[in-house]
């Protein structure tokens, strides 16, 4: 049976110690299998980043397991998380992180220079990944050439182009207008049906609909994890 893509355990986290610690996390436990397109929803102040930045492998548990695409991060150096993180997980950004004095397709070929895929390969690979989201004859301009929906756009093929075992969407949504979200959206809409697996960070009840599950966050704790079996539905509907 094919382990799960996101298999987190009794995962809390403390920051700080005494009477100054801060709970952020308390006993999450959450599976996210292959090919599932998942929505993490919280107010501020509800653990959802503390939780981002564990499932992306940028901090550790204070207590509990993960394991992801099987691997128990737990049990890895740094050097070794640094290869897991750079291998498995596609990161999208809500201040996009592009370099400003690259060009679209260098940024996107980070990833891979960064993990010692020859020039020639990573080009191609970079180059199909932004044709995938609708930037092929925006490849040569820099980020200030670009609107801000483009530049999240080159973020989503940057985040495609080491094909990851998860694609984790952090509010990737907050600086765009609504069009440009819209556009964002249905480019994770057809990554989902394409078998992408997918965990989105948002706020938004909207941004959230388009998932097939929705994560609520109470106080560092799960109180709420429904599928929405009508979700492709709702989206059809909605672009008619």
């Amino acid at each position: 049976m094919t382990a799960p893509v996101l298999d987190v355990r009794e995962v809390t986290k403390v920051y700080g110690a005494g009477d100054t610690a801060v709970h952020a996390l308390r006993g999450v436990s959450l599976r996210v299998e292959l090919s599932d397109y998942v929505a993490i929803m919280g107010a501020s102040g509800s653990g959802k980043s503390a939780l981002m930045n564990i499932l992306g492998c940028l901090d550790v548990p204070s207590d509990g397991r993960y394991l992801l695409d099987g691997t128990d991060v737990g049990a890895l150096d740094e050097r070794r998380l640094s290869i897991l993180r750079n291998r498995k997980i596609g990161f999208i950004f809500q201040s996009f992180n592009l370099i400003p004095r690259m060009s679209a397709l260098a940024n996107v070929e980070l990833p891979l220079a960064y993990g010692g895929v020859r020039p020639s390969r990573r080009r191609r690979r970079a180059e199909a990944a932004l044709r995938q989201v609708g930037l092929g004859e925006r490849m040569g301009h820099e980020p200030n050439e670009l609107s801000g929906g483009q530049q999240q756009r080159v973020a989503v093929a940057r985040a495609l182009v080491t094909a990851p075992a998860l694609v984790l969407a952090d509010e990737p949504t907050g600086n765009l207008d609504t069009r440009s979200t819209e556009d964002v959206l249905d480019i994770l809409d057809g990554l989902s049906a394409s078998g992408r697996t997918i965990v989105l960070i948002t706020h938004e009840d909207e941004v959230a609909a388009r998932a097939k599950r929705v994560i609520r966050l109470v106080d560092g704790r799960v109180i709420d994890d429904r599928r929405q079996a009508a979700v492709a539905d709702r989206v059809a509907g909605g672009a008619r």
